[in-house]
């Protein structure tokens, strides 16, 4: 199974794809989609759209997972975080992969089994668990793989529960 996992914003999106072969999970790539501050909303929404599109078709992932918005005060940083959710969700739906949701607590419950991790315990964890020898830069990026672990990890564990009943 191969996951797409996506760490939304308008100014730079963050992604990472895993595969998940039997109980290995394998690193394959990740990046960040990049917008200039100057451009107009609608044309930073499509480069977003368009971009992402052009990952579901290149690593063809069976799942993009992608992290659910939350905020603390910004309802502006929000309303632009969710329009950029939006055009992940809407680029993987159109190209046919399924996808599916986290909080931020839930990746941290997966990656570290503790939700209350910081940045760079999450970060060590993804560099630990792909087997890469430096923790994977931007850190949207970082977030992006952390994403897709999650949900390699979380559909491991259903499956597990599913021959268990």
């Amino acid at each position: 199974m191969t996951v797409l996992g996506v760490d939304p914003g308008t100014a730079r999106m963050g992604w990472g794809v895993v595969r998940q072969e039997g109980r290995k999970l394998r690193y394959l790539d990740h990046g960040t989609i990049t917008t200039p501050a100057g451009w107009i909303m609608p044309r930073r929404l499509n480069r977003l759209f368009e971009s992402v599109t052009e990952l579901v078709r290149s690593f063809r992932p069976d799942a993009v997972a992608i992290e659910e918005l939350f905020f603390n005060t910004n309802v502006t940083t929000a309303i632009t975080v969710g329009q950029a959710r939006g055009m992940a969700i809407l680029a993987a739906y159109r190209c046919g992969a399924e996808v599916y949701e986290y909080t931020p607590l839930q990746v941290k419950q997966a990656i570290t089994s503790y939700g209350r991790a910081d940045k760079r315990q999450v970060q060590e964890m993804v560099r630990t668990l792909l087997n890469l020898k430096e923790i994977p830069r931007p850190d949207d990026a970082a977030d992006g793989l952390a994403i897709a672990v999650c949900h390699a990890f979380s559909t491991r564990m259903n499956a597990r529960m599913a021959v268990g009943k």
